[in-house]
């Protein structure tokens, strides 16, 4: 299962973030039992509330599409954790990009 990776103040999904996605719902629809937990996070600029709320965006963005590709939305979750838990924590764009994320986790 492959990260969806977002432009800054977006949660729109690039091409990249799409065949990601693509890519883990071949996965999902070859294990139907396994449930996933959509993550979405954020890189550290902005404020805690507005990385949350878009942290959501991403996340649900991410979600919809698995919808799209077939993928049943009982078995998806989302969470945000925003700018919270930072994957890389170096403060440059190389950094910050790798942050802009949703991630896809195992669910219960």
């Amino acid at each position: 299962m492959k990260d969806a990776f977002f432009e800054f103040n977006s949660s729109d999904l690039r091409p990249d973030a799409r065949q990601a996605l693509t890519k883990t719902a071949e996965f999902l629809r070859s294990y139907p039992q396994i449930r996933i937990r959509i993550e979405g996070y954020c890189d550290e600029r902005g404020s805690t509330e507005y990385n949350l709320g878009l942290g959501e965006r991403r996340a649900q963005a991410a979600k919809e599409f698995l919808a799209t590709l077939g993928i049943p939305s009982d078995r998806m979750s989302t969470v945000s954790y925003g700018k919270e838990r930072q994957f890389c924590t170096e403060h440059n764009e190389i950094c910050w990009q790798q942050n802009r994320r949703a991630h896809i986790a195992r669910g219960q």
